[in-house]
């Protein structure tokens, strides 16, 4: 009987390793040996029997006289079921090896070096912090591996896994404290799951993991021992005291001093109050609407004015199509999925979000390993959704959430999700016609391949990295960085040449040479048409590689023969089609090398790589390597370089539909706007490929396909890439009958395995336009609302997304999911950054809206919510933001974006631009506040905006600007220029409404005819009516807080600004040519002499103002203009002189415009004398500047030394410099005449 020697000692891990491969070996089908359980011995083996040098244990003594074993890592391969793979299989057993060596010779020595010590083992002649930090190093591979694994090898614990847990016993036991395992997160999920199976804990019982205070970070706790101190950081520490004590002398002296009486202390600079504190507060229930009879507060406050609002919109119905119609929708009603909703007409914007597949597993995954220590594959697929489901519930609003708060129009009853019953009927519904017609099949094709994540992931999730030459790059599960951006060059051996001919090829993935088939060159390419028909020899394989002719190859780069790789290479599998070459996968899911002789096999891909070049250089073959500029994929979720790999996958066949999805752009039936795009469209869809729509995931659609087994003789087994073998079905029933039909034997002869694979994301949400609606059921809703008329997203999804909604609306129904697709920029930070996580630049949009503070430790969070640390990322917010953001609001953000969308290009967002326009909306608040006392309190508007026939100058004017805002706001919608519609308001209310016209209006308000009040007080109604409901769409906020305080015109007017009429140019038809040439010189006027004003420093002195016109049309125009001149400049008398009579004496003069001049009196208001001191030396001055800069130019070689970007610098100064001279000097003689 065979006998296991162990130690009975608790820590003794290499026993235990032993003990625990037995159990093992007890609970499967015996040890991997073949011979029976072994009896256990809690002692060394006798001596008389043991054989010289005596074994370490464990030991195994096979039989009485047998062969002897001994060492935990022979006795566990022995003792442990299935031999080396274990529950893996033969497939596994290489990688298991690599995990098993590297737990006896990384693991375990870091491991003893960092326990044994702090037992007092072994007295460490290292510092401690070092040997933690070795720790640290051997544990980081295990760290990146088991991010996305939840064991080493395989689905279930393997020798790899009892190697490595036994290795790091004494580590968790002793040494590796809370926040330690916090770092290595995922290696104690990994540990703890291990410890917790069966045959662990039958040998290790409970482990207790280590609660005390030695942390194997840099940082240690509060309760951690001081660890030795170095003589440089001693060294630096006495620095700092001696610093502190400097400084704290220094202090005590400052205050022992008496403070100077003869100076007079500055008076503290008095801090602007923060306008943004004011909030409502009056009770107001959800749904409710805002009570707006109280005054108007002192400032704008977005969080006084954004208050309550949403929620009675929402109740009230505003964003639904259906409002205002009786019975059902209005049958014109257009699907816009626009923000913002512009009301121009009935709209319907239905909101809804995809399941992010990936994106969603990942995190529920790490969640759930982090809560509950358990993965998805211990928790079971059903019970993973559920916890999935959960997730969602809980997280899956935040977007909801955002857009509510940024006032979008959404009709939230309709709100979808693609993962709702009614979007999967629809789902499943498309993939079983699809399938039925052929357009979807099942082929094993090449694919972007994780090994990470161990699913074929989209275009869309494939950075591009480009390189310009070689460059190190971090691949997760490798220890070294992965050299990429080279061309490495070797030789393929002709075959039965005398001469030893050969052919030299150039890869920049070396490791793929041992998947090669052939070697290609041109046919036209004289160098090599010898070799027809003839064969290389590949160096490492029995087999021979044939020389193949093709058009694909590039004559002029390198030696213009190429290496073919069918099963790992896009254009080589297209080249292996047309010479029908076969394609050898050498690569697993994991990407280890299968199907290659030793010594490549089982090395990982980027380990292999270094092992094909040693091997080559070994034979001869190595001809050398260059830079080449390259692209790397990479997969945005791990980070990982993508492969391409031969898998089973289904498929979307593409070219009817992408042909069919083309013509209608051609036709014009389909508008993409910025029409630049539409050259894209043609190119992706003119050169589509098949659409790969599995993903090894749990989290989405379940694909309603089904491998068909057949218990007939009659019926060969099939496999997999064999399409017949599968049948589709919207259930399983329905699935059984297809599968009997087609193989013509009765239902109960079949059985049905559906695919584990879900559909790829894109797919679910490429039926948005149909599923919504119900489809395929027929309902009110798709009859109404499909097709939509505008869809407006990004344009880099234009093709992931847009094009596939077109091909599968088009396919399913026959016509268009809409008629324009509007492509927005992309928002970038200040510096023109794409925004990512890994740059630590995204802006939440509630930190524009609600403002965000920097409090340590690094807490970069919202005003209004809890802090929400983010580490390295709060780090570089503290760059870009050192003060936080400010409080900006809802309106401020909404209008600052459609300001910068101009089309065909990205938005780099930069908040201070944003916060101007919350100023803009302080600007809107006082104005209406002051249009509000000046309407009085018993105004009533009349019935219609139809001017009175009374009106003033400037009355005709402000009417004349309105209507040019509403023509440009509406030009801008309709041609999606939004930086012109918003431009137009903008300067409308700012420079038009409150520079000149409420200026204008004060002395009116306050004159003694009420006429003309009266018909002041209708058009300021009708600007402050029509101004805000063209802001309403970029403004909602703001404009119905104002439109709330005003009176209305009728009775049964609209409750909301959100249902009132946008502003039509029919609505505002009264363009005033003459009122505007006549403002424009008053304007003109009034800008001379604000100018003058500011020259001579008569800020606080209102000057009088005469003004010499050129002929008696001017001067009658100027005449009636004057008031207003008068007002807007703070001029005292303005008058007209007589054509041909002379200005007053000591007058500044200025031009207004070729018909007309300024005279400022200055005469009694300035002291001559004085002011010709300052001109006298501000002229030295000048001329001295202007002097050395024509010194400067006049120097030899200038033209030639300078740079020409400074030459025109120096040019501009001196031009500037010339025209003050000229300034300086007629003022010098206007005061001279004054003397």
């Amino acid at each position: 009987m065979s006998i296991l020697y162990v130690s009975p000692h608790p820590d003794a891990f290499p026993s235990l390793r032993a003990l625990i491969a037995a159990r093992y070996g007890e609970a499967g089908e015996g040890p991997g040996w073949g011979g029976a359980h072994p009896r256990i011995c809690l002692q060394p083996p006798p001596t008389s029997r043991t054989p010289f040098p005596p074994p370490r244990l464990p030991a195994l003594e096979q039989g009485p006289g047998g062969l002897w074993v001994w060492g935990a890592t022979a006795v566990s391969q022995l003792l442990w079921p299935a031999g080396l793979g274990g529950p893996g299989g033969s497939r596994a057993a290489v990688l298991v090896q690599q995990w098993v060596s590297y737990a006896d010779t990384e693991l375990i020595p870091a491991a003893c070096g960092a326990t044994l010590p702090a037992l007092g083992l072994r007295s460490s002649a290292q510092d401690p912090q070092a040997v933690l930090g070795a720790l640290g190093r051997a544990l980081s591979p295990l760290e990146e591996w088991l991010r996305l694994h939840t064991y080493l090898a395989g689905e279930a614990p393997t020798l790899a896994d009892l190697a490595a847990v036994t290795a790091l016993l004494l580590p968790f036991r002793y040494v590796l404290d809370p926040p330690a395992r916090r770092i290595w997160n995922n290696v104690t999920r990994w540990f703890v799951t291990c410890v917790q199976q069966p045959e662990f804990r039958a040998v290790l019982g409970e482990v207790v993991l280590y609660s005390g205070a030695r942390p194997l970070s840099h940082q240690p706790g509060p309760e951690a021992p001081a660890l030795p101190k170095t003589a440089a950081q001693l060294k630096k520490e006495a620095k700092k005291r001696e610093k502190l004590e400097k400084f704290q002398q220094k202090q005590k002296i400052q205050q022992q001093q008496p403070p100077a009486g003869e100076k007079k202390p500055k008076p503290e600079k008095r801090e602007k109050r923060d306008p943004g504190v004011i909030t409502y507060d009056l009770p107001t229930p959800p749904g409710e609407k805002k009570d707006v009879s109280g005054p108007m507060p002192d400032s704008y406050s977005p969080r006084y004015v954004e208050a309550a609002w949403y929620p009675w919109w929402e109740q009230q119905g505003f964003f639904k199509p259906e409002y205002g119609v009786s019975g059902h929708c209005c049958p014109d009603v257009s699907h816009c999925a626009w923000p913002p909703c512009f009301f121009i007409r009935t709209t319907l914007w239905n909101p809804g979000c995809d399941h992010a597949g990936i994106a969603t597993q990942v995190v529920v995954e790490k969640k759930l390993w982090r809560e509950q220590g358990l993965s998805r594959h211990q928790l079971g697929r059903e019970a993973f959704l559920q916890e999935v489901w959960k997730w969602k519930e809980e997280k899956g609003d935040r977007i909801y959430h955002q857009l509510k708060k940024l006032g979008s129009s959404l009709d939230w009853d309709r709100a979808c999700f693609t993962m709702d019953p009614k979007l999967s009927a629809a789902v499943t519904e498309a993939f079983v016609r699809l399938h039925e017609e052929g357009v979807i099949y099942r082929s094993t094709r090449l694919v972007n391949w994780s090994c990470t994540l161990n699913s074929a992931i989209s275009d869309i999730e494939v950075d591009k990295k480009e390189l310009t030459g070689r460059t190190l790059l971090s691949v997760p599960g490798y220890k070294e960085k992965v050299e990429f951006g080279v061309l490495v060059s070797f030789a393929y051996k002709v075959q039965g040449s005398d001469s030893d001919e050969e052919v030299v090829v150039a890869t920049t993935r070396i490791e793929t040479m041992l998947g090669d088939v052939a070697v290609a060159v041109h046919p036209k390419d004289t160098r090599y048409q010898h070799l027809k028909g003839k064969n290389v020899i590949h160096p490492f394989l029995s087999r021979s590689l044939p020389i193949v002719f093709d058009e694909f190859v590039d004559m002029d780069f390198g030696t213009g023969a190429v290496k073919i790789t069918p099963a790992h290479d896009q254009n080589d599998y297209e080249v292996g089609q047309r010479h029908g070459l076969e394609a050898i996968s050498i690569m697993d899911s994991r990407g280890a090398l299968i199907n290659v002789p030793p010594p490549f096999l089982g090395l990982p891909r980027f380990e292999a790589r270094k092992a094909v070049l040693v091997a080559l250089k070994e034979r001869g073959l190595f001809r050398g390597v260059e830079d080449n500029p390259m692209v790397v994929p990479l997969c945005n979720r791990s980070k990982d370089v993508v492969e391409p790999l031969l898998r089973p996958q289904w498929y979307v066949h593409c070219g009817e539909m992408a042909q069919a999805a083309s013509a209608a752009v051609t036709r014009g039936d389909l508008r993409i706007l910025p029409e630049a795009h539409q050259r894209t469209w043609h190119a992706w869809m003119d050169n589509i490929r098949e659409w790969c729509i599995s993903r090894q995931l749990w989290w989405g659609h379940r694909i309603p396909a089904y491998f068909v087994t057949v218990s007939d003789p009659a019926v060969p087994p099939g496999e997999d890439p064999d399409g017949r073998y599968w049948v589709s079905g919207r259930n399983e029933a329905e699935a059984r009958e297809k599968a009997a039909k087609e193989f013509g034997v009765s239902p109960d002869k079949i059985s049905l395995q559906q695919d584990e694979d879900v559909l790829d994301t894109w797919f679910s949400s490429g039926l948005f336009p149909l599923s919504i609606f119900g489809w395929p059921n027929q309902s009110e809703d798709l009859s109404v609302f499909y097709p939509g008329t505008l869809l407006e997203t990004g344009h880099d999804i234009l093709f992931f997304w847009v094009a596939r909604m077109v091909m599968l609306g088009l396919k399913l129904t026959g016509r268009l999911p809409f008629r324009e697709v509007y492509l927005h920029a992309i928002v970038r930070d200040a510096h023109g950054r794409k925004m990512s996580k890994s740059l630590g630049n995204v802006i939440d949009p509630l930190d524009v809206i609600y403002g965000v503070s920097l409090q340590p430790p690094d807490c970069f969070h919202s005003t209004s919510g809890p802090p929400r640390p983010r580490g390295g990322e709060g780090q570089r917010r503290k760059a870009d933001f050192p003060a936080g953001i400010p409080e900006c609001g809802t309106d401020a953000l909404r209008f600052g974006l459609c300001a910068y969308t101009s089309q065909g290009r990205d938005i780099n967002l930069d908040v201070n631009r944003i916060l101007g326009y919350r100023h803009f909306c302080n600007k809107l608040w006082n104005a209406t506040k002051f249009a509000l006392r000046g309407l009085g309190k018993g105004f009533v508007p009349s019935p219609t905006s139809q001017p009175g026939g009374h009106e003033s100058l400037v009355d005709r004017w402000i009417r004349s600007r309105l209507t040019e805002a509403v023509r440009l706001s509406n030009q801008g919608f309709q041609a999606y220029d939004f930086p012109a519609a918003t431009t137009a308001q903008y300067s409308f209310w700012l420079y038009e409404l409150c520079d000149v016209y409420l200026e204008c209006l004060k002395p009116v308000l306050n004159g003694v005819d009420q006429v003309a009040a009266e018909c002041a007080r209708q058009t300021l109604y009708t600007c402050l009516d029509v101004g805000l409901r063209l802001l309403s769409p970029f403004m909602p906020f703001v404009t119905e807080e104002l439109f709330q305080r005003l009176p209305r015109r009728m009775p049964q007017a609209p409750p909301s600004l959100c249902v009132t009429p946008y502003p039509e140019p029919s609505e505002c038809s009264w363009k005033d040519p003459e009122a505007e040439a006549a403002l424009e010189l008053a304007l003109s006027i009034t800008r001379a002499v604000r100018s003058l004003r500011a020259d001579y420093n008569l800020t606080r002195i209102r000057p009088d103002c005469f003004l010499e016109v050129a002929d008696e049309a001017t001067g009658a125009l100027a005449s009636a203009v004057s008031g207003y001149v008068q007002a807007l400049s703070s001029a005292g008398v303005v008058a007209v002189l007589a054509l041909g009579a002379p200005a007053p004496q000591g007058c500044a003069v200025a031009l207004a415009s070729d018909r007309c001049s300024i005279h400022l009196q200055l005469q009694g208001l300035v002291d001559p004398a004085r002011e010709l001191g300052k001109l006298q030396a501000k002229r030295v001055e000048a001329q001295r500047q202007a002097q050395r800069l024509r010194e400067r130019r006049a120097a030899s070689g200038y033209p030639v030394k300078v740079p020409l970007e400074v030459q025109e610098a120096d040019e501009a100064k001196l031009q500037q410099t010339e025209a003050e001279l000229r300034k300086v000097d007629e003022a010098i003689a206007l005061f001279q005449k004054m003397l």
